[in-house]
């Protein structure tokens, strides 16, 4: 459910009160149901769903159930923001979640927006956001950070990391990571047979030889020789500034950015509400929408679920596509 004091418990009840989405699949979510109850009534939205406690977690013949935190006390609607209870709670709650995946009583998680600071009130310091958080508990060294829309995918080189940092953490494999495991997320969830990357340089003009900075020669350049030689299709680097019009108008499948704001500045201008968050190389499947928890809006039923809605329907698509062709029932 997300922060508990951000927007997670409307975009969910709106994206999961449409019929033809909760037809697609079984719901479980890890929240307060008391919250979701009177979010549906104050939304008069139809919203009916099982309730259990979230230790009893399995897989329910239900289409919707909430496993409740009734020990956790959610503050007044009206105190929004960041705080200790919202951060203990989200924490709690996808935690518990991955645990769920990990132990195979859920084909997929969509997480709905967290607030860092809100984790850092409650002490969880470790982790800067949920991408840290799932690579740790799965024991996953290589992972990647995809943003992907009907218009657009992007994958990033560095995540949740000061500007100032980043010089002196690039690498060649953090370049050379997001290349191989959207490769391999094109072909096997996108059915695409032969992904055409590009990767974007880090410095304007693409360091201009040299004259704006070296990362292109001495470590983006490597990366992409790198993953030419294991048979990735991949080019670059190309000067941000116009690489993704080229990616926009479907010159390329996916676009390898080097800093966050490289890559989502034109992901949620050209899709912000279609936006998803894939989390690569995990043995569990992760979507969530490509926006944060919005403490500004939130409870005034103005909160657009449009990317929620479409993490759901990723999730549900590519959990579908992992499970593979299923046998028909056999008569009785």
């Amino acid at each position: 459910m997300g922060d508990p004091l951000g927007i997670g418990a409307e975009i969910l009840v709106k994206a999961l009160a449409d019929p033809e989405l909760r037809r697609r699949g079984r719901f479980v979510i890890f929240g307060a149901s008391e919250q979701l109850a009177y979010t549906a009534d104050q939304l008069e939205l139809d919203f009916p769903f099982f309730r259990d406690h979230h230790e009893n977690v399995r897989r329910y013949l239900h289409d919707v159930v909430v496993l409740d935190y009734d020990e956790i006390a959610i503050p007044p609607a009206m105190e929004r923001g960041p705080s200790r209870v919202g951060g203990e709670a989200s924490f709690r709650f996808v935690d518990d979640a991955i645990a769920a995946a990990l132990a195979g009583d859920l084909d997929a998680l969509v997480t709905a927006p967290i607030s860092k600071t809100s984790w850092a009130l409650a002490g969880v310091k470790k982790y800067p956001g949920h991408t840290e958080l799932l690579a740790d508990r799965t024991k996953t060294k290589r992972v990647a950070m995809m943003f992907a829309s009907s218009r657009l995918k992007v994958a990033l080189a560095t995540i949740h990391e000061p500007i100032a940092r980043i010089p002196n953490l690039f690498n060649i494999g953090c370049v050379h990571t997001p290349i191989d495991l959207a490769d391999q997320a094109l072909r096997q969830w996108w059915g695409i047979a032969r992904p055409h990357i590009a990767v974007c340089a880090l410095n304007p003009h693409a360091g201009e030889e040299g004259r704006f900075g070296d990362e292109e020669e001495r470590v983006i350049g490597p990366a992409i020789l790198m993953a030419r030689e294991s048979g990735i299709d991949v080019s670059g680097p190309y000067p941000a500034d116009t690489l993704f019009l080229r990616a926009s108008r479907g010159e390329f499948d996916c676009v390898i950015a080097m800093y966050h704001d490289q890559g989502l500045i034109p992901m949620k201008l050209l899709a912000w509400d279609e936006v998803v968050n894939v989390t690569l190389g995990l043995p569990i499947l992760r979507t969530s929408p490509g926006h944060g928890t919005a403490f500004d809006i939130a409870g005034k039923n103005r909160a657009d679920a449009s990317s929620f809605t479409a993490a759901v329907r990723l999730a549900l698509d590519l959990a579908i596509r992992r499970r593979g062709p299923q046998p028909p029932p056999t008569a009785a």
